[in-house]
């Protein structure tokens, strides 16, 4: 059984042999090494180019890192680091890769987890001299990646950034249906490896020790974390806050009162950061639509993978409504769009009167759950697990009735009907035709 990645292949191809280097982003577990050794892999021998011109390199596979051994034996191999992690040689990779190119051949390098080769940036700048090297690279940490390529590669990276299966990509490749696969793609989420798994027990088994033992471990290595428990409980807080505004001054203040331990809204927001660098969570920045201006607190966060977050919470606040919407902007993203949470003010007439008998008008802050933007194209979006009635369909249409420009307006709602479009313009789309759609 196998996953279908077809619009993570199809931007792989769109980038072949652009001069640049393809850079394969996303959290671990996510699928990114299947998709370049296996997906990525089979489309070029497809294509016709010959084994031996494609190299295979895995940083984290012991089978591969052997092979360097007889290069510069006087040089170790794993350079190892005070705190505990290692590094690979590269001048012993570069040699391992000068053996088995030339000059004049076309060649692809597919490399997995590269952050674990020393100075990586160094040497995949040396690759791109190449004029016929085309080089591809994953990695599970932002901090080695997006930051360093954005100074050190001045523009000659082009990132690819992999999430776990989409709905649409779950139901295809479990063969199921979509009330079927909703009902487990809710609780244990998108992540292939979890996805293939027999039984819900071994699936919530797996993506607690994820959590604990690779996701939680790997930031405490990489960041020197000491205070290991405060960046624990932050995760699981963060974790019951999914469509949430989250303040990080009120957040500290919060923890202070529950734990009793004393965190600063700084060491929070650092927390953010490393789960964010791990791609476990990602922001969504808040922007006032009429004032056309972002603010820069309270923002809101959602997991990568649904499942990672329930982990956190031992599969206690299975809330459909709340995790409908987590699943919405990780499909916008997964579409890509760039995608902000927003406002709007705006001044309703209420039933009091003025002294001179006017009536008067209150000033409020509507939300719009989703600004998802891609090129010229916008899109506002609600995420609406019912409207069951005719005011609850008004209070969720609201605050679109108030934007006045023309782009579309969205109420996507688990209904099961037709899409609909109201006097006002606004569409009510139902969640399965949206996240199943073209």
């Amino acid at each position: 059984m196998e996953f279908k990645r077809d619009a993570y292949l199809n931007k792989l191809k769109a980038r072949e042999q652009n001069g640049l280097v393809k850079i394969i982003t996303g959290a671990r577990r996510a699928g990114k090494s299947y998709l370049l050794n296996e997906i990525f892999h089979r489309y070029l021998l497809d294509k016709g180019i010959a084994p031996d011109h494609i190299i295979r390199f895995a940083f984290d596979a012991d089978e591969d890192i052997d092979l360097l051994d007889g290069y510069f034996p006087e040089s170790e191999t794993r350079i190892k680091a005070k705190n505990g992690t290692y590094t690979i040689n590269a001048r012993k990779f570069r040699a391992f890769v000068k053996d088995r190119t030339n000059e004049t051949d076309g060649f692809y390098l597919l490399l997995d987890e590269v952050q674990l080769l020393e100075s990586f940036t160094g040497t995949l700048n040396s690759f791109l001299r190449h004029r016929n090297f085309d080089v591809y690279v994953t990695g599970s940490n932002s901090r080695f990646l997006s930051s360093d390529i954005a100074t050190e590669f001045k523009g000659r990276g082009s990132v690819v950034h992999v999430l776990p299966l989409s709905f649409s990509e779950y139901c295809g490749g479990l063969h199921q249906n979509a009330e079927q696969a909703w009902k487990s793609y809710i609780r244990t989420g998108g992540i292939p490896l979890v996805a293939l798994m027999r039984t819900e027990e071994e699936r919530i088994s797996y993506l607690k020790s994820l959590c604990e033992e690779t996701y939680l471990k790997d930031i405490i290595q990489h960041n020197g974390i000491r205070k290991r428990t405060e960046l624990s409980e932050t995760f699981d807080m963060l974790a019951s806050m999914i469509g949430s505004p989250v303040n990080v001054l009120r957040l500290a203040n919060t923890f202070r009162t529950v734990t009793k331990k004393e965190v600063t809204d700084d060491t929070i927001s650092n927390f953010i950061g490393y789960f964010a660098d791990a791609f476990l969570v990602s922001k969504a920045e808040k922007y006032n639509i009429k004032g056309r201006k972002y603010i820069s607190s309270p923002f809101k966060l959602y997991f990568e993978d649904v499942g990672v977050r329930n982990a956190r919470l031992n599969f206690r606040q299975i809330e459909e409504t709340h995790l409908m919407e987590n699943i919405l902007y990780n499909e916008l993203r997964y579409r890509d769009f760039l995608v902000d949470v927003g406002e709007i003010n705006v001044s309703e007439k209420t039933d009091r009167l003025g002294a001179d008998g006017s009536p008067v008008y209150a000033q409020k802050s509507l939300e719009v759950d989703f600004i998802a933007s891609r090129g010229s194209e916008k899109l506002y979006v609600q995420s609406a697990l019912s409207m069951d009635s005719p005011e609850k369909e008004q209070q969720e249409k609201k605050s679109l009735y108030y934007i006045d420009d023309s782009f579309r307006k969205i109420v996507i709602t688990k209904n099961g009907l037709l899409a609909s479009r109201d006097e006002k313009g606004v569409e009510t789309i139902d969640l399965f035709d949206f996240l199943l759609g073209a």
